[in-house]
């Protein structure tokens, strides 16, 4: 059984950089790093890897990885975007503190069940922050939200 989420993990371009974004401004302790020098197939290579602790003991985790390709784009929110639990009142005030550190942000967008916030970080990701409204879980019921139904005309509709 899957009993929750360990830790999601991204590639970043500057491990500080990130860090800033991410335990500065977000809140998220830096709650450990790895230093990889070696893969378990015995490659030669430098990577650190970073973890950041939310408040339900899960992380989100970044890789820097000079030596590996990667191409960092800014992402559209359908393409990749995690979004973060928050209360009502930690969702205005980030909204106001990432408007005044002129942080790239988007809401409060009022999607039903949530509503949300939108930043940018150093490395092109999409990072919500959602409250979750009253309506939360019943719209979150698939015993009421006829989720498989849906899911069932969109494939149909594809053809």
């Amino acid at each position: 059984m899957i009993k929750g989420l360990h830790h999601n993990a991204y590639r970043c371009r500057d491990s500080e950089e990130t860090r800033k974004f991410y335990e500065d401004f977000l809140g998220l302790r830096l709650a450990g790093t790895l230093e990889i020098r070696e893969t378990k197939t015995g490659r030669q290579t430098n990577v650190l890897h970073t973890f950041y602790e939310m408040g339900d003991g899960s992380y989100l985790a970044f890789f820097e990885a000079p030596d590996r390709p990667f191409e960092f784009k800014k992402q559209h929110d359908y393409d990749l975007h995690i979004a973060l639990e928050v209360d009502r009142r930690t969702l205005q005030e980030m909204f106001e503190k990432g408007r005044a550190q002129r942080i790239e942000t988007r809401g409060i967008v009022d999607h039903g069940f949530v509503h949300s916030i939108y930043f940018r970080d150093p490395n092109g990701y999409v990072v919500e922050l959602a409250a979750k409204t009253g309506s939360h879980s019943g719209e979150m019921d698939p015993a009421k939200n006829e989720a498989r139904a849906k899911l069932d005309r969109w494939q149909a509709a594809k053809g």
